[in-house]
């Protein structure tokens, strides 16, 4: 910083403190997913490839189908309490994520 910038804000430097909030809310971003699938089938995808996993390496995870995982992911079958306490072991998070 020069001699003649010290102390004084920038244009930079004032409008920083001026920006509005520009973060939009990932339900907002989601919106027709979430009335097509549910919350649950988003969070469940999202789990499943934030951990790179491919939907039969979840099932062979849980001991179940692959059509069942598919299912799920599409919001055509509920997550129970049980698969989602198992899908909170595998993800390592809670389980209510999934209900």
């Amino acid at each position: 910083m020069s001699a003649h910038t010290k102390g004084r804000l920038t244009r930079a430097s004032r409008s920083r403190g001026r920006k509005k909030d520009k973060t939009t809310p990932w339900r907002e971003v989601y919106k027709s997913e979430l009335r097509k699938y549910g919350e649950a089938a988003l969070m469940l995808r999202g789990s499943r490839h934030k951990a790179e996993m491919t939907q039969q390496e979840l099932a062979d995870e849980l001991g179940i189908s692959q059509h069942h995982i598919s299912e799920m992911e599409n919001g055509k079958r509920p997550i129970g309490k049980e698969m989602a306490l198992r899908l909170a072991r595998v993800f390592d998070t809670d389980y209510r994520k999934f209900l």
